[in-house]
């Protein structure tokens, strides 16, 4: 597994922030490779991607999500990746976003990919076209304010 983390200051309140980055079918306006995100329902999303010329299908489980605070989630099926985005007031008008990700690459392209930091570097790419998005909205585009609560632990 490949563990990316890159962080961001955005000149928006928290709850602008948080608000926006819960409005999933406009990620491909900032993120690089994805070409169409649907919420299916309020805790399932599929995701329509092209990277590197291969264009992948999946589905991803929102496992937890507390307003103005987190959104974590995992892929159901196929390549296996989870993550969790996390929100933190700096001040009134301030918020660091927090990216966390673990990706399991699967071919040798995207394991030497992974090696090189290119994940790393999209990751990065794309929180700073996040910022740049977000910047410059009046506001955030929709909102979903509900909460997941992450399933109950199993002791083993």
């Amino acid at each position: 597994m490949t563990t990316i983390q890159e962080s961001i200051d955005v000149r928006v309140p928290v709850r602008t922030a948080y608000n926006q980055w819960t409005q999933f079918e406009s990620f491909p306006y900032f993120m690089n490779g994805v070409d169409r995100v649907v919420q299916v329902t309020d805790t399932m999303t599929h995701w329509e991607t092209s990277i590197g010329g291969v264009h992948r299908e999946f589905d991803a489980e929102i496992t937890e999500q507390h307003p103005d605070e987190r959104v974590a989630w995992h892929s159901v099926g196929g390549q296996t990746h989870a993550g969790v985005v996390t929100f933190h007031r700096i001040d009134d008008e301030t918020t660091r976003v927090n990216v966390q990700m673990e990706y399991g690459p699967d071919t040798l392209t995207e394991k030497a990919g992974a090696a090189l930091g290119v994940l790393d570097r999209t990751v990065k790419g794309d929180l700073n076209r996040f910022k740049e998005f977000i910047e410059k909205q009046p506001g955030e585009t929709g909102a979903w304010r509900g909460e997941v609560n992450p399933p109950p632990q199993t002791g083993v």
